[in-house]
């Protein structure tokens, strides 16, 4: 780490003008985190970014591991870099912390509360051909009806049972099974629980009842012992541990389950005026490495069309649903970059953006789901390989490949907007895109000529919003979801696209269709 409390040049606390009570988000991505702290001066949320770094997965011959203690140490570096700010600020008190992460990895605790073994990463290529397995044993339909989940082979479920076949020495000693957030707040507090919207993407849980289900347990051999009842988002579960205490400087400061899915946080922050309508005029997109696009529910949708479609329900805030398609995401451009980073040539994000604009449209297109593309070695070999593999030209320059990755989203987003007003029986109007991808123009822009709708974007810190916001309705100092959305609605700024140029997208979703 590059820096240290002595060498901060700025209070980010008292330059965002944070006054009164504030609470600290720890929000994990598959790619960054950070550390965030949030309060509301003057009737407005303000946000104040302490402490950010990078997660990377480490590779170790065929298997891929997340850093979780790298990712430990970052994290109590920012919260002590908070604790150091706060303290220096005479009307400023840290009221919680909450963690949130991506969903269906786990860490797991011995008898002795011991953590063990490294925690892989759902990307690790031991859980290919999983899916298939467990399918033999038990059908997709009765999976289904059990789960209500969208079969991709990265769920838990498969990762457990790619354990089972390797005798893995985490599920042979294991006591406890805690999900990436959950292990943090472990760390931080001692407290042993599962969240329930994160819980939700393991691809064990029934929607219907927020409860494990006993069949996949017993007919894939997991112990049902090693999983704690879901705990709802927004419950205090304890305190910071004394050790963290000293390490950080969070003294008695309570812990706060928030939605610790991002997906379920960053919906939270969606700038609507309801909350989980029946028949819904809206659907947001989540955008960062994984696009998650979906609508806001009062209960699950696990019917036969939904199977088909192969969409999830997820959980989300005060027993709502989140009816949604899991979409490869920004992982395709973010890797191209990736790819020409170690070649020693990376151009800028929008020096990419930029070179995607001059390019001809839909000159490559690509699927974000091909399952090619979703752990390659490098991803600019893998495209032109996925060019000829579809019988389109080879692009000819990384403009081509820029744009090609965008458009792809766009046309991923028209066919998932059609399955989605398909299982709701519904119009929808608008698309709110929330997260990092909400500041690509051209992103945003491609959504609403290709879906034909209206999109808003913003806000951009849609995860640490959601986080910092179910604390404080955790904590009693907000009252309702829809309080907490109009206080979203008078902080964050918004920009808002209406479609342009829609039938050039026509043809091009025909052979996007097709691949």
């Amino acid at each position: 780490m590059s820096t240290s409390p002595a060498e901060e040049p700025i209070n980010p606390i008292s330059a965002a003008g944070l006054t009164g009570p504030i609470h600290l988000a720890v929000d994990l991505g598959a790619s960054s985190g950070r550390v965030i702290a949030a309060g509301i001066t003057n009737g407005k949320l303000q946000l104040a970014e302490i402490w950010r770094f990078e997660n990377k997965p480490v590779r170790v011959h065929e298997d891929l591991f997340w850093n979780h203690l790298g990712l430990w140490q970052e994290i109590t570096y920012g919260l002590r870099l908070a604790a150091n700010q706060a303290a220096s600020l005479p009307d400023v008190k840290i009221a919680s912390v909450g963690v949130d992460t991506w969903g269906v990895d786990f860490g797991m605790l011995d008898e002795n509360d011991q953590l063990i073994g490294p925690v892989r990463c759902y990307r690790d290529p031991r859980n290919q051909g999983m899916m298939a397995e467990a399918v033999s044993k038990l059908s997709r339909d009765e999976i289904f009806a059990e789960t209500g989940l969208q079969f991709m082979e990265i769920n838990t479920l498969y990762q457990l049972i790619a354990g089972r076949q390797a005798n893995d020495v985490s599920l042979q000693h294991a006591k406890t099974f805690l999900m990436m957030a959950d292990l943090f707040h472990w760390m931080l507090s001692g407290a042993k629980t599962i969240e329930a919207t994160n819980a939700s993407t393991t691809q064990m849980l029934s929607p219907e009842t927020g409860q494990w289900s006993a069949k996949l347990l017993s007919t894939f051999d997991i112990p049902a012992e090693l999983f704690p009842d879901p705990t709802p988002a927004g419950t205090p579960i304890g305190v910071v541990h004394p050790t963290v205490a000293e390490i950080t400087g969070l003294h008695e400061v309570p812990v706060i389950t928030p939605a610790t899915h991002d997906t379920a946080s960053a919906v939270l922050s969606v700038p609507a005026i309801d909350f989980a309508p029946a028949k819904p005029d809206w659907c947001y997109i989540s955008s960062g490495t994984w696009s998650l696009m979906g609508v806001e529910l009062p209960k699950p949708k696990v019917t036969p069309l939904c199977s088909e479609l192969n969409f999830t329900n997820e959980g989300g805030v005060h027993r709502s649903t989140r009816l949604l398609k899991n979409i490869g995401g920004l992982w395709i451009f973010q890797q191209i970059r990736a790819s020409l980073q170690r070649k020693g040539s990376a151009p800028s994000w929008s020096e990419m953006v930029d070179a995607a604009k001059a390019a001809a449209p839909f000159e490559l297109l690509i699927n974000p789901d091909d399952p090619a593309l979703l752990a390659p070695t490098d991803m600019i070999e893998e495209l032109h390989a996925l060019s000829q593999r579809t019988g389109q030209a080879a692009p000819t320059d990384n403009g081509v490949l820029f744009r090609a990755a965008l458009e792809g989203l766009a046309l991923r987003y028209r066919a998932t907007l059609e399955s989605l007003e398909r299982l709701t029986d519904s119009s929808i109007r608008t698309i709110h895109i929330v997260g990092g991808g909400s500041q690509n123009q051209l992103l945003c822009q491609m959504t609403a000529d290709a879906c034909n709708r209206t999109v808003v974007a913003g806000p951009v810190e849609a995860t640490a919003i959601g986080n910092v916001v179910m604390q404080m309705i955790g904590s009693g100092r907000l009252e309702s979801i829809s309080e907490a959305r109009k206080l979203i609605r008078d902080s964050f700024p918004t920009t808002t696209y209406q479609p342009q140029n829609t039938q050039i997208w026509d043809e091009p979703a025909a052979r996007f269709s097709q691949l």
